[in-house]
């Protein structure tokens, strides 16, 4: 059989052990052809084979991203406004005043991020009424950077019906300390209301949903990106995949997850009502495999749910641990029946305590004979020590995002309500490796402000933070070799979202989905990675990005 393709030239890393490392690679029809010496390969060579020297560049596996909301990083490039985290209060008011200064009177102002230092400063009448003042009185939508958090205007909240004798049923409403109004600080489903009052008044149409997935799919492109898992998508999240897929448009393998609660995204339909419709949008390759299950929070808002509890402060005592959105029984029953619909499960765990409980209820249904089905804790950043063996014991992934495997904003929140002994042990990788445990790399783009493979895997090697912005290392005990990081977000990562027989490694008939860098980075300085420069993505045998 002959080549469309041949890659000569180059440092191919397989992620196969089979052949971990090769000199060329053919394709043919979107699919990986052969693979092996220059000779081997280019026996496959006919009159119409481009053959091509790439000069001593590296070709790897496209990286897979088992963990990102790529539509919402799409919507907030193309039709909001874009904050970094490191950005004071005082500087949000800025931006928000010049956005509002380009706007209709009575516009929405939506985006992110304010950073979860500075939320909570922000609780008090004074803030909301600066916030006002910025905006012009139009109603304004901030996410704080967890994503899970809000600050809203005035008028936000009047058209959302949230008033002091109002408040939403779920969540926390800030309320100011002196005169027992909601401050516009709104913390998990407290927000949702907000959420609504917004897709009331438009929200997206139909056309700019599948242009913020098309948005979302490019930027992961252009990081080398080739098969994502979405963490949590609502219709029209599906719908905009199905489309673009149909249309030939979808430039990477999409694994959905179908929310069966919100405590962030006031999305509908969800649980039950939301999976009788995913089969509507599976296509080639678009696949709504997963449900996502919201098991805690977060812990600098004290959401998370803990085995020990939280530092004490002026609203929580000595022993609050945090709690959980279900209790065994109900987690049992989402899990069994999704297991019984041939589905896995994305559950959110940011605290040690809900990742016991998914344990738990994994350990009832594999003895149950429900073997198959894929279980993920998602964000895996605090365990304990006795249940990492047990991810390896229940075949339960670690899906270890978002980037806060060394120091920065996060870690130091996180230090404030947990202490900072207990951070010095986020992020186990190493210890769940050795474990057994399928560990698979995630972004949580956009709560980490890019989905960069590069940044995740330099971060899992050195501890210290890629970009320079925070000094020091965490636990590097706990550090992984530059292999082990690379299977990380290639090969582990298809396997737990169930897409380790089309991508993930290249080995012949797997799609071409391939990624070619100016050097082998797993041979080179831990420390440069991040200067890795991405020059050509392939996905399914055509090239989808070019530096």
């Amino acid at each position: 059989m002959t080549a469309d393709l041949i890659l000569t030239g180059c440092v191919i890393r397989t992620v196969s052990a089979a052949q971990p490392v090769a000199e060329a690679i053919a394709i043919e029809g979107g699919r990986i052809l052969a693979i092996g010496t220059a000779d081997e390969v280019l026996a496959h060579r006919g009159p119409d084979t481009e053959v091509r020297d790439l000069n001593g560049a590296a070709v790897y596996p496209g990286f897979v991203d088992v963990h990102n909301h790529h539509a919402v990083a799409g919507r907030t490039d193309l039709f909001e406004l874009t904050l970094p985290v490191s950005l004071t209060a005082e500087q949000i008011l800025k931006r928000v005043r010049e956005t509002a200064a380009q706007l209709p009177a009575d516009a929405w102002i939506t985006g992110g991020v304010v950073a979860s230092t500075v939320l909570p400063s922000l609780g008090t009448t004074a803030w909301r009424r600066r916030l006002d003042e910025a905006a012009g009185g139009r109603p304004v939508m901030i996410a704080e950077d967890s994503r899970h958090n809000r600050w809203a205007s005035t008028r936000a909240l009047e058209l959302a019906g949230i008033t002091a004798e109002t408040l939403p049923e779920g969540g926390i409403t800030v309320l100011d300390p002196e005169d027992g109004t909601p401050t516009g600080v709104l913390i998990e489903a407290a927000g949702i209301p907000v959420q609504a009052a917004f897709e009331r008044s438009g929200g997206l149409s139909p056309a700019q949903h599948a242009a913020a997935s098309a948005r979302g799919v490019e930027l992961a492109n252009s990081y080398g990106i080739t098969a994502f898992q979405d963490a949590a998508v609502s219709v029209d999240i599906l719908q905009a995949l199905a489309s673009l897929d149909q249309a030939d448009a979808l430039n990477a393998w999409a694994v959905t997850s179908l929310l069966i609660n919100d405590e962030i995204f006031g999305f509908s339909p969800l649980g039950d009502a939301l999976l009788a419709r995913g089969e509507e949008y599976r296509t080639a390759h678009h696949r709504p495999d997963f449900v996502k299950i919201f098991l805690d929070g977060v812990p600098p808002m004290r959401t998370a749910s803990f085995l020990d509890p939280y530092v004490p402060d002026d609203a929580h005592g000595a022993h609050f641990h945090g709690t959980t959105t279900m209790d065994f029984d109900q987690l049992y029953g989402w899990l069994r029946r999704v297991a019984e619909q041939g589905r896995g499960a994305k559950i959110h765990c940011t605290g040690d305590g809900s990742a016991h409980l998914v344990l738990d209820v994994v350990e009832r249904l594999r003895g149950e004979g429900f073997t198959d089905a894929i279980f993920q804790i998602a964000h895996g950043q605090f365990l304990s020590e006795a249940d990492i063996p047990r991810l390896a014991q229940l075949g339960v992934v670690a899906d270890i995002s978002p980037f806060i495997w060394f120091p920065g904003v996060i870690t130091t929140a996180l230090g404030e309500v947990l202490g900072t002994e207990r951070v010095e042990h986020l992020q186990p990788n190493r210890s769940l490796l050795e474990a057994g445990a399928l560990v698979a790399g995630g972004s949580d783009w956009p709560v980490s402000e890019s989905p960069n493979p590069l940044e995740g895997i330099q971060g899992l090697i050195t501890r210290a933070d890629p970009l320079h912005r925070a000094p020091g290392v965490l636990a590097p005990e706990q550090a992984l070799t530059a292999e082990e990081a690379l299977q990380v977000f290639t090969l582990n990562a298809a396997r737990a979202m169930g897409l380790d027989a089309e991508t993930g490694s290249l080995e012949p008939g797997k799609s071409a989905d391939f990624v070619v860098l100016d050097h082998d980075f797993v041979t080179g300085p831990a420390e440069e990675i991040i200067n890795t420069v991405v020059r050509e993505t392939w996905f399914a045998g055509r090239r989808v990005y070019r530096a």
